[in-house]
């Protein structure tokens, strides 16, 4: 996760406002160790097939709207969510260790609502 500021075009709309917009929080959905600029969806456009994803590298941030991925996990259930041509692993074997914590968490405090091998 990172603090970016926002990029320089939403800053000269936002001027005529009389408002500067502020630097947010962004967290990266690709996979950990991944070779390009890290990536998170903004806005999605179901009908168009694309969304608006945020990329940044250090502190440049940059818009961009991306077609989703759309290759079908193993179990041929639920489409990629990234964009396409994405790098590295498609989102079902990316990791979240903070729902990964919680998954935990609430898998000791409630044993019998947690899934079962073959279930």
């Amino acid at each position: 996760m990172t603090v970016l500021p926002p990029p320089e075009f939403l800053v000269w709309l936002a001027g005529r406002g009389g408002r500067r917009p502020e630097a947010g929080y962004v967290l990266c959905e690709l996979a950990a160790g991944h070779d390009a600029d890290h990536a998170m969806v903004l806005w999605e456009d179901d009908a168009r097939h694309l969304a608006v994803w945020a990329r940044w590298s250090g502190d440049r941030a940059t818009l961009a709207e991306l077609a989703w991925c759309g290759v079908t996990d193993p179990r041929g259930e639920d489409a990629c969510g990234l964009f396409a041509e994405h790098p590295a692993a498609h989102d079902w074997a990316v990791l979240d260790g903070t729902l990964a914590a919680v998954d935990a968490v609430l898998a000791r405090q409630h044993p019998h609502l947690a899934p079962r091998d073959g279930v």
